[in-house]
């Protein structure tokens, strides 16, 4: 065959395998969305991106986006993978991902992809690396997974003694619809030192230093007063290195050198006091859904049912929210870049802080 012809078979070939992996890979779909004149009733989450743009993940519309201008909604007519949003961050690229029951979407600025996560948990893939991103895993799974950017690993948390002890009292074989696993993961942080943070259903807190997991646990974290089971739903450190698990009797001191000698796989760690409050059910503690901490060292604690509590450490203050003359009901506390607090609440939208009380939020 000529060099000529043999060059032209070649492209051809090449051209072909081109066409055909574009065909196997098509690129997504462009996310346009849809411009609205306001956000959905139940927003989950608020996060503001280093671009200063706002997202708000909706627990049934999806997603919307406010660029200071212009309110639009995604949803999975868009591409997102569910309308049931869990989480929403950045990483360092300025991706945003947004966690779902029914997995985890990507937005790269033009459009969303799902991301495709292992399908077994392999327990060599617990890594602790400082630009990875964590999710929580779906309901009834017990499972969290981590993205390093390439591959999304799906990991199971280990086994304790505590959260096999529940296991054995509600076994499937009696409860076979029950949803509910003690080892699912409510909450993902890093603490000031880097270490991983799990808050779980049942099993109470575990925290991973790239080594090994050590758990703490306390009934009152994750089981109320009057009945019924909380979970560790929020875990913060603040600035004097204390941490802060759910509610607002006690904070922990993580390693403290005074501690007693723990059980083995348990963190050691003594009780502190934190402040007194009188809930309206009577009890000497309010549970909380999320908390952040303002530049002043101010605490912001958002409970399901009973406001925002402000703790300046001396004092505690308790903000209503309302929505007209009713109370509404909490999801979360977000402090945006310029330190501006948001809320996520059920059935009410947005609200912000205007400095004396917290207002419904409109574009």
């Amino acid at each position: 065959m000529p060099l000529l012809g043999l060059r032209a078979l070649i492209l051809l070939v090449s051209l072909s395998a081109t066409a055909a992996a574009q065909d196997k890979n098509p690129e997504p779909k462009a996310a346009n969305g849809e411009a609205v004149s306001e956000l959905g009733k139940n927003i989950m989450y608020v996060m503001q991106a280093k671009n200063d743009v706002y997202w708000f993940g909706s627990n049934d519309s999806g997603v919307y986006r406010y660029d200071g201008k212009t309110l639009v909604n995604f949803t999975t007519k868009d591409g997102l993978v569910s309308n049931q949003i869990r989480g929403v961050q950045e990483d360092k690229s300025g991706h945003i991902y947004f966690t779902t029951y029914e997995g985890i979407s990507r937005f790269d600025g033009r459009a969303f992809t799902t991301l495709t996560a292992s399908e077994k948990a392999d327990p060599k893939e617990w890594k602790l690396r400082p630009d990875d991103l964590w999710f929580v895993g779906p309901q009834d799974s017990g499972v969290v997974f981590r993205y390093d950017g390439t591959s999304l690993h799906r990991l199971a948390i280990p086994k304790t003694k505590i959260g096999e002890e529940w296991l054995d009292q509600f076994p499937r074989t009696k409860f076979p619809n029950a949803r509910s696993n003690p080892y699912d993961a409510y909450t993902i942080v890093k603490d000031r030192k880097g270490n991983l943070w799990i808050g779980t259903a049942n099993a109470g807190a575990g925290r991973f230093d790239g080594d090994s997991f050590r758990w703490l646990y306390e009934d009152h974290l994750t089981n109320v007063e009057n009945g019924g089971s909380f979970g560790i739903r929020s875990i913060h450190e603040d600035k004097s290195g204390a941490f802060w698990i759910c509610n607002t009797r006690y904070r922990f001191g993580i390693d403290a050198k005074d501690a007693p000698k723990p059980e083995k796989g348990m963190l050691k760690y003594k009780r502190e006091k934190g402040f007194d409050v009188n809930a309206s059910d009577g009890s000497d503690r309010v549970y909380f859904m999320s908390v952040v901490e303002d530049a002043k060292g101010v605490l912001w604690m958002a409970t399901y049912n009973a406001g925002v509590w402000r703790y300046d450490g001396e004092s505690a203050t308790r903000y209503p929210v309302k929505d007209g003359a009713k109370e509404i009901t909490l999801f979360a506390v977000y402090k945006d870049n310029r330190g501006d607090l948001w809320l996520g609440t059920h059935k009410a939208g947005a609200y912000k802080f205007n400095g004396k009380t917290f207002e419904k939020w409109r574009p």
